[in-house]
C-alpha cells in the first residue's frame, strides 16, 4: 500500500509513518515543518519506503499530485496548540479549513480512501460523563479566538463527511482525546510534555487555572495502530470515532504525578488563564471520552495506563537531552 500522510513529521504523523513502514507499506509525507520536525522521522529517514516532501497543504496542486496514485490518505496536518491558535488565528483558520478542503477534494477526485483527524475540542464546553460521537457541541462566543480551532475542526468533519457520502469514497473521522507520547512538544501548550520538561529541568511546574479541570490522556502507541484498521473497516466509513484513554485525572493531580515519576523537586505554581493565553480565554472543566464505538468497530482497548504514558515521555525527554549537540 502507498499512503500519503499530511503532517507526517509531526507528533502523531511521525508515529503513524513509523507504523506503516514497519508494516511493509510505502509512505509519502508532506509537512511544512512549522510544528513538525525531520528529527521525528529519524528512525525511518533512510528507508526507501519513505518519501518526504516539504510543502504546504494550502498548495492545492502539490496536494493533488501526491494523492494521485495513493491507496490511502491520512490527513493529520493542522495548526495545533493553544498558543498557535490564539497567536495566529487567521493563519490557523486558513490551514485548518482550506488545507482540509484541498486534501479531501484530492482524495475524492482520485477516489482514494481517506482519514481526517479531528479532536475532542469539537465538543467545546460539554463536560458530560463519557462524551459520545453524537453528543452536542457547546462553544463560547465565536469572537473569542479560543474557539476558532474547535469551530474549524467541526467544519473539517463536515467537509470530510459530506464529500465522502456524496462521492461514496470511504472516509473516517477520528476524534483524538489528549493523545500524548514521545516526540510531543510542550512548546505549543500541550500539558503533559510541558509538565515533564519543567520537572526534568527542575523548574516550577505551572498549572493554568485552578488545577481542578479533569482530563483523560491516551497513549500514541495505543491510538496510532487503530488508524489504518479503521480505514480498512467498512462499518467505520462516514463516521466520527472517539479515540483516547480511560484514566481520568485533575491537572493538579497530573502535576503531582509528574513530580513523583520524575523524582523532581519542582514546586507546583499556578497561573491565571488570562496571564497564560490572553484576555477572555475559556476552558472546559472536564473531558472524558466514550470509546465504545471504536471498541465495537475494531476492538479498541487502551493498554497503557497514565504512569506508563508519562514514563514514556520522561524517557524520551531525557534521551533527547543526553544526545550531544554537533560541533
Amino acid at each position: 500500500m502507498k499512503a500519503v500522510i499530511t503532517g507526517g513529521a509531526g507528533f502523531i504523523g511521525s508515529h503513524l509513518s513509523d507504523h506503516l513502514i514497519a508494516q511493509g507499506h510505502e509512505v509519502v509525507v508532506i509537512d511544512d515543518l512549522s510544528t513538525g520536525s525531520l528529527d521525528n522521522l529519524s528512525r525511518i529517514r533512510s528507508s526507501p519506503a519513505l518519501r518526504f516532501v516539504q510543502g504546504d497543504i494550502l498548495d492545492r496542486d502539490l496536494v493533488d499530485s501526491l494523492v494521485e496514485g495513493a491507496d490511502a490518505v491520512y490527513h493529520l496536518a493542522a495548526a495545533v496548540g493553544v498558543h498557535t491558535i490564539v497567536d495566529n488565528p487567521l493563519r490557523s483558520l486558513r490551514t485548518n479549513l482550506h488545507g482540509t478542503e484541498n486534501v479531501v477534494e484530492a482524495a475524492v477526485r482520485h477516489r482514494v480512501p481517506y482519514m481526517v483527524a479531528s479532536t475532542s475540542e469539537v465538543y467545546g464546553k460539554n463536560d458530560a460523563d463519557g462524551l459520545t460521537e453524537h453528543d452536542d457541541r457547546i462553544y463560547g462566543s465565536p469572537l473569542k479566538s479560543r474557539w476558532s480551532y474547535a469551530a474549524a475542526k467541526g467544519l473539517d468533519e463536515l467537509v470530510a463527511y459530506v464529500h465522502g457520502t456524496e462521492s461514496d469514497v470511504p472516509c473516517v473521522i477520528t476524534r483524538f482525546f489528549n493523545v500524548v507520547g514521545p516526540r510531543q512538544t510542550g512548546r505549543y501548550g500541550m500539558v503533559v510534555p510541558r509538565f515533564v520538561d519543567q520537572a526534568v529541568s527542575g523548574e516550577p511546574i505551572t498549572v493554568y487555572g485552578t488545577g481542578t479541570q479533569r482530563r483523560c490522556f491516551g497513549s500514541v502507541f495505543d491510538v496510532v495502530p487503530t488508524l489504518p484498521r479503521l480505514l480498512e473497516t467498512p462499518e467505520a466509513y462516514h463516521q466520527a470515532v472517539n479515540l483516547g484513554g480511560h484514566e481520568e485525572i485533575s491537572i493538579k493531580g497530573l502535576a503531582d504525578r509528574v513530580v513523583e515519576l520524575t523524582g523532581s523537586e519542582s514546586e507546583i505554581t499556578y497561573m491565571d488563564y488570562e496571564e497564560a493565553y490572553g484576555e477572555g480565554y475559556e476552558d472546559m472543566q472536564r473531558r472524558y471520552p466514550d470509546t465504545s464505538l471504536a471498541r465495537r468497530l475494531i476492538g479498541y482497548e487502551p493498554t497503557r495506563d497514565l504512569n506508563a504514558i508519562i514514563d514514556s515521555i520522561i524517557e524520551y525527554r531525557r534521551s533527547v537531552e543526553a544526545v550531544p549537540t554537533p560541533a
